[in-house]
């Protein structure tokens, strides 16, 4: 089980750039027990961009520090990240060398929007990002018709594999047109050509419309993957999914260990997980209440 060591941080105007949420979290292990924790903030605009926070794994209650400004900003007007952008998550591809996959949001005629897979650098561990490229490195196409968003990428010898959220198809209804998406599977020989596969990992069931942010782990010979989806038109809550391959994947929701409070900061979302592990230890950051206005929360697995 799951058990929570409660509220990290919540935005509340600490800087211009940080004045509400704290969305789809993203650690990076430092040195020893310090993690570093990127995130989705938002300005008095509404734009995301995305900030960071460092914490001792073993202390998170005691923030040790929070990023003045953003490491990664919105693109300029008419790209794929003119309103925003948000962080996915982080590969090491050489000394003081990582990429950071990310997402970035270009507004439509409300409340449509579009999201695109980006790739940005950094050469100094982590401080500062830059964008490797203008466009993105996976967009719609015939296999993704509405948006791409919510990477997560593994490296595995000369592999590259990446899990992510599909848009697929808006419902039309008079009150308040309806999204859904779900998690799709793409391959990469380099890390930024991607070739999508149309195949899906996590399908919606039944009552379902959104689900997203896969987070993937090799553990026990098999991979894990926890997700948050809604049902029935409700809050996010967190899922869980096994496979032997990858590919092929199965629903266990019942056995993912975590559920919403009864009486704090997400007793009614619990969104975008990020699972890591450290010495021998699994945790689980998540952002909570209104997709991470109410701030971001910490799991261990017991």
């Amino acid at each position: 089980m799951w058990n929570k060591l409660g509220l990290l941080i919540k935005a509340s105007n600490q800087y211009e750039f940080m004045y509400s949420h704290t969305a789809m979290p993203q650690a990076l292990h430092l040195k020893n027990d310090l993690f570093r924790i990127y995130y989705g903030t938002r300005n008095k605009q509404n734009e995301p961009s995305i900030g960071f926070l460092e914490i001792d794994i073993n202390c998170p209650n005691e923030v040790l520090y929070i990023s003045d400004s953003p490491v990664l900003i919105k693109g300029q007007w008419g790209m794929f990240d003119d309103n925003g952008l948000y962080p996915g998550n982080i590969i090491t591809v050489g000394k003081n060398k990582l990429y950071m996959y990310y997402m970035g949001r270009s507004n439509g005629q409300g409340p449509l929007y579009y999201m695109s897979i980006g790739v940005s650098e950094s050469n100094d561990n982590g401080k500062t990002f830059t964008k490797k490229f203008k466009a993105p490195i996976l967009g719609r196409s015939e296999f993704d018709p509405w948006m791409t968003t919510t990477p997560f990428v593994i490296r595995e010898d000369k592999c590259w594999r990446m899990w992510y959220t599909s848009g697929f198809a808006w419902n039309m209804r008079k009150d308040n047109p309806k999204s859904y998406y779900h998690i799709k599977y793409a391959y990469s020989s380099d890390g930024i050509n991607w070739n999508p596969t149309g195949k899906v990992c996590i399908e919606l069931e039944k009552g379902e419309s959104n689900i997203a942010s896969p987070s993937v782990l090799w553990e026990d010979c098999k991979y894990k993957m926890w997700y948050c989806y809604v049902q029935d038109f409700d809050n996010y809550k967190i899922g869980y999914a096994e496979s032997i391959n990858g590919i092929e994947w199965e629903r266990k929701d019942s056995e993912v260990g975590i559920e919403l409070s009864d009486h704090s900061f997400d007793n009614t979302c619990m969104a975008y997980p990020c699972v890591f592990k450290h010495k021998d230890r699994k945790y689980m950051i998540y952002s909570g209440n209104v997709l991470g206005k109410e701030g971001l929360g910490l799991a261990v697995y017991e």
